[in-house]
């Protein structure tokens, strides 16, 4: 492990964490994932997994012990989260738990002498969109006003790391996530996405069938894939880009889009219904130019990506109904 550079993923259990493991593996790293759960799907590939509550600071202290050695890269991508419907039924446990997790994960990190620490936040600290609105840049975020807790909760959490890199000798790299899908994430339960809840819906339904769709269809988003995702953070993390960088794909897309994306990987003729529920803000929009000074694009086509990750989620629902 001496010779190999060190990392702690805190968020290991999640989609995003549990792919980027796979990833740093791949890169020769020694990692330690920690998360309040292991992957729902599969084994981690982490050399060392721990099962913390990071809204407890001590727990943030043990994750990051290592026999009187310091981790080399933090990536803290833990927190409490879900899909529009989460985010909006949750709003006091995502301003509590994830407030939490941050605020001691930094103060620990910083205090353990830590060389680089990657911020996972995200889009939601925008404002509200209409559609043909101008990209907005970074620095577009404040004056604030996001559309929900979770983008005021990550806005904050942001200014904390922040701050922290002016203090202590650690340098902070912060990446503000476009919806992100694909294989081995959470599906059912409340906390999916949009596109791995059409998915479920589309899979589950019979040929000839109708799924029910939150809003009118007319809400535009960017969705983008786990590798090419994985691949922004690092990129990220190892540059000197210092302040919040958008990290998303070119590809946006109405729901609508995204709905028949799915039935036409699915190969069935399914209806859609369109209904009363949360839907969030009316268009998304960002300028990229940040990310992409590093040579980042995002290589993976909403077809393509939508491809793969219907066909696992497929095989899930396949699987629970074999079960059952």
């Amino acid at each position: 492990m001496s010779n190999k550079t060190r990392a702690l993923v805190a968020g290991a259990g999640g989609f995003i964490g549990h792919h980027l493991v796979s990833y740093l593996k791949e890169r020769g790293y020694w990692v330690r994932g920690v998360d309040i759960k292991r992957p729902e799907f599969c084994e981690t590939d982490a050399d060392d997994f721990q099962l913390l509550d990071l809204r407890e600071p001590h727990n943030c202290w043990r994750a990051l012990s290592l026999n009187g050695e310091a981790f080399d890269e933090v990536y803290q991508l833990a927190a409490d989260m879900g899909g529009m419907g989460f985010i909006h039924s949750a709003e006091c446990e995502i301003m509590h738990n994830s407030a939490l997790i941050n605020i001691h994960m930094i103060d620990a990190a910083a205090r353990a002498n830590v060389s680089r620490y990657f911020f996972s936040s995200s889009v939601c600290v925008y404002r509200d969109m209409q559609p043909g609105e101008p990209a907005l840049a970074e620095a577009d975020a404040v004056p604030a006003e996001p559309d929900n807790e979770y983008g005021w909760e990550k806005l904050y959490a942001e200014r904390m790391a922040q701050t922290y890199s002016r203090h202590h000798p650690i340098q902070v790299r912060i990446a503000r996530f476009e919806n992100c899908y694909g294989p081995e994430g959470t599906w059912r339960g409340g906390r999916e996405k949009a596109p791995a809840a059409i998915c479920r819906k589309v899979a589950q339904a019979p040929d000839g069938g109708t799924i029910p769709v939150w809003g009118d269809g007319s809400a535009i988003r960017n969705y983008t894939y786990i590798d090419d995702m994985v691949d922004g953070i690092y990129r990220l993390t190892q540059s000197d880009l210092e302040g919040p960088v958008n990290i998303g794909g070119e590809e946006y897309v109405t729901v609508a889009k995204l709905v028949q994306t799915v039935i036409d990987a699915s190969g069935k003729a399914v209806e859609i219904e369109y209904v009363d529920g949360p839907v969030g803000v009316h268009s998304r929009n960002f300028c990229k130019d940040r990310i992409h000074s590093l040579g980042w694009q995002a290589k993976t086509s909403l077809a393509e990506g939508i491809a793969r990750t219907y066909g696992w989620i497929a095989e899930q629902v396949k699987k629970t109904s074999e079960d059952d």
